[in-house]
């Protein structure tokens, strides 16, 4: 009797570990980049799956590739749930980063992790749409560089509402669990 008088007082709302950032409209609605091939790719091509959008760049020593390390385990624990979820990575160092380096990165992790690649204006308005921070950082006297960047990701329902961020060194786990729920049309 207790278990349902709580259960009735809750709001219904899934419980998820990563932060609900659910009814946004005044960001992160869409991006518009080409892939390593060169084809524009958008959200809505992507509907009926989950999306999870990640901003980063290949040379990245440490948070791009633990990230996508991360969600190559997510696809592993989503099982047969996987092939309805699209990882989708957005290099926000189009200088350094060439469509044929984005081909042979993306598929270390997984093969249908997705890299898409704009131009410098296409990647600062990217950037913008989802309040995404980055700017070099001089590495070196070889005129070398590292890009601090956001470290989190973005999550999408199957619908193509953007509903979670999902903080850098979430556990594999928690990000297969919220999916899944998302994946239930929660």
């Amino acid at each position: 009797m207790a278990a349902l008088a709580v259960t009735a007082c809750g709001d219904g709302a899934p419980a998820f570990h990563a932060t609900d950032i659910s009814g946004t409209t005044e960001w992160g609605r869409d991006f518009a980049l080409p892939d390593a091939k060169g084809q524009v790719r958008t959200l809505a091509e992507f509907r009926g799956k989950a999306v999870v959008l990640f901003f980063g760049y290949t040379q990245c020593p440490d948070v791009c590739p633990t990230t996508l390390a991360a969600m190559a385990a997510v696809m592993k624990q989503l099982d047969s749930d996987a092939a309805r979820l699209q990882v989708v990575f957005v290099t926000l160092d189009p200088e350094r980063d060439t469509p044929p380096l984005i081909a042979e990165y993306m598929p270390r992790f997984h093969p249908g992790f997705l890299g898409l690649r704009g131009d410098k204006a296409a990647t600062e308005a990217a950037a913008k749409e989802f309040k995404v921070f980055y700017t070099k950082q001089a590495a070196g006297a070889g005129g070398g560089y590292t890009l601090d960047h956001t470290a989190g990701s973005y999550v999408f329902d199957p619908q193509g509402r953007l509903r979670l961020y999902v903080r850098h060194g979430a556990p594999a786990a928690d990000i297969a669990a919220d999916l899944k729920l998302l994946l239930e049309g929660q």
